[in-house]
């Protein structure tokens, strides 16, 4: 049984009569615990009618280049496999995602979607939802608590939305039960055919996406199987360091489970139970970072219109920026060469570099690197144009709520006010001084620079 709370009428249609369910599959990529799915074979168990699922692969995703699709379209090959297994047919279209749904929805009894919190997601689903002539049904399956019992304004910070959370997650974490299909839909001919869709590097050649930034699948794997491994690997291996160790950015104790929570790859709902057998300090600051913070991510995106832009940016923080935006900065760097990690601080050209050539940059050092482009840029408005721009350029995690919300935390977001200072005013502040006292910072960069060198021997 899906909880209520997790699912929403997109529009106001009655039920009808229909060939099959279509399931939109865009946010929860995956099979594994995913409740839009489970909801979809629940409805088509109960009309007695197949499943198709579908996916819209459009090669003009926002600041989306080919190493976020190679690591997608791996998972979705996993996809594909497993539910031709489970004898669902799975049509994946070069379009817009919101155009194929309505093609597909045309001889559908019922439309499912999961939930996207991104402007553009929710745009897909508004413009499907006032398109298809038949119900369109919103389950949501990418947070533990459905953001809407949540809360319906935006939090002020992490304090606040906890409380709430905490209130609910009893109600949302039961397991997810496996369902099967009584009907199989493989060899159902449908109103439009799927792409070929067999191999990553002809799918991405037919897609011809830009190719400016190169995949890491030698270093992340896409897909639920990887996701899975990583997940075990982290509780048996490093959780019980992680309340301890985990800000030293020369130790490798992070869980690596931020890009494939990013494309839906894994659930966090499965994550949260595979640790239900420990009891442990390291288990409840990790899971106030997958839930408590992650959830806080998903609220600011959808509660505050400007989230893309420094205009999220309120109370004592906007205010103490820009009184001091006409501070004398201490160095000025242009975006090509922060880009390219050619600044005086070897600490934050390391930083810059292992995002740049590894696909994700060590947790805690993501905060010094964001600190230190509102010291070197301009004005804080440019400032946070360009975190973001590299954020979402390089990482496999960005350009999500998480993304944006670790970029808007940099500026004060979700944080309280400090000791006003040049520049930052009454922001947080951060310095190599503190790497250099609190971590073996020297050690981080030669990792880094040895990862970099492994990484090129791969790839050549």
């Amino acid at each position: 049984m899906i909880p209520q709370g997790r699912i929403q009428k997109l529009n106001t249609l009655d039920p009808r009569e229909g060939d099959y369910i279509l399931y939109w599959m865009q946010a929860s990529q995956r099979i594994s615990c995913n409740h839009a799915l489970a909801f979809a074979m629940d409805e088509a168990a109960r009309l007695h009618l197949p499943l198709v699922v579908y996916f819209g692969l459009t090669a003009s995703y926002p600041e989306s280049y080919e190493r976020h699709y190679h690591f997608m379209v791996e998972g979705l090959l996993e996809v594909k496999k497993a539910l031709t297994d489970m004898d669902i047919q799975f049509i994946v279209l070069n379009e817009t995602p919101s155009t194929g749904a309505v093609k597909l929805s045309e001889r559908a009894a019922l439309l499912v979607t999961d939930r996207g919190y991104l402007k553009i997601q929710r745009q897909w689903r508004a413009e499907a939802a006032e398109a298809v002539s038949c119900p369109m049904l919103q389950v949501e399956s990418d947070v533990l608590v459905p953001a809407d019992e949540t809360s319906m304004k935006e939090e002020y910070s992490a304090a606040t939305i906890r409380r709430k959370i905490e209130r609910l997650i009893l109600e949302y974490a039961p397991p997810l039960e496996r369902r099967e299909m009584k009907k199989s839909s493989l060899s159902m001919k449908l109103p439009l055919s799927s792409i070929p869709f067999e191999n990553a590097e002809d799918i991405l050649s037919a897609l011809s996406v830009n190719g400016e930034v190169a995949p890491v699948s030698h270093l992340y794997k896409g897909g639920y199987a990887e996701a899975r491994r990583r997940l075990d690997d982290f509780v048996e291996n490093r959780l019980e360091y992680y309340a301890e160790k985990r800000n030293e950015p020369s130790e490798d104790l992070g869980s690596d489970l931020s890009p494939y929570l990013h494309f839906g790859q894994i659930s966090p709902l499965e994550i949260y139970l595979a640790l239900s057998d420990h009891h442990s300090e390291s288990k409840r600051v990790f899971l106030d970072e997958l839930i408590v913070r992650r959830e806080l991510a998903v609220n600011f995106v959808l509660r505050n219109p400007h989230y893309d832009s420094f205009a999220s940016i309120t109370s004592f923080a906007k205010d103490t920026l820009l009184a001091h935006s006409k501070d004398e900065r201490p160095y000025l760097y242009s975006t090509e060469e922060l880009e390219q990690g050619k600044t005086h601080d070897p600490y934050w050209n390391a930083a810059q570099l292992e995002m740049v050539h590894l696909g994700k940059m060590q947790g805690y050092m993501r905060m010094y690197w964001g600190k230190k482009i509102i010291e070197w840029t301009e004005t804080p408005e440019k400032a946070y144009e360009t975190a973001l721009y590299l954020n979402n350029k390089y990482n496999l995690d960005g350009r999500d709520p998480n993304g944006f919300a670790g970029v808007a935390w940099c500026f004060g977001k979700h944080d309280r006010g400090w000791k006003e200072r040049p520049v930052f005013g009454k922001v947080r502040y951060m310095n190599a001084n503190g790497l250099e006292r609190k971590f073996d910072i020297r050690a981080y960069v030669e990792n880094v620079e040895a990862k970099i060198r492994r990484s090129r021997d791969d790839h050549a």
